[in-house]
């Protein structure tokens, strides 16, 4: 054990509290699988009255309800006869997400380009909270890369999930959270 004398500190001003704070994420991390993904996708630096930077954790939101543009390609979307190539839905989705952002009425390109049912639109319960209702999904009964942009996005906000295999295998998807 390392001695102290009485009133001092053996570090300087501000690492014992981040030295504390990291071993909470760390120890957060070990307890959720080792997941440094989630933990990094949660913390924000913030600024304390003395200047300093230090680690804070933003706690996503327990429900939400967003809406999508499903943009799928040629054997992606069970049921659909889409002839799109998977380069040409990733073109066709990153067009859809910079009108939606430049303010182009959202309803309107669901309405005239998903792949999906409109309205498109989800409510979505957070891992660990109860969905309230059959209107509502559990965070894990969705595609997970829907849900990890989502529970990411303000109210109004715009995203995209890529395609991938494993969590968006129908396609890409152009996400506004509503609610």
């Amino acid at each position: 054990m390392i001695e102290v004398p009485q009133g001092a500190t053996p570090f300087p001003r501000g690492t014992l509290i981040a030295a504390v704070l990291l071993v909470a994420v760390v120890s957060g991390c070990a307890s959720s699988g080792g997941s440094q993904t989630q933990a990094s996708a949660d913390a924000t630096p913030s600024t304390t009255a003395g200047g300093e930077v230090s680690p804070t954790t933003q706690k996503e939101p327990d429900r939400i309800v967003v809406q999508h543009i499903l943009i799928g390609a040629q054997g992606l979307v069970p049921g659909k006869n889409i002839t799109r190539s998977l380069e040409e839905a990733k073109t066709l989705a990153y067009q859809l997400l910079e009108r939606a952002r430049a303010g182009e009425d959202f309803d309107e390109l669901v309405r005239a380009n998903t792949d999906d049912a409109f309205p498109g639109r989800y409510g979505m319960a957070n891992r660990g909270v109860t969905p309230s209702g059959p209107s509502e999904y559990g965070r894990g009964n969705m595609v997970p890369a829907f849900g990890n942009v989502g529970f990411t996005l303000a109210v109004g906000d715009v995203g995209i999930a890529d395609y991938d295999a494993q969590s968006s295998p129908y396609g890409y998807h152009v996400i506004k959270r509503v609610q």
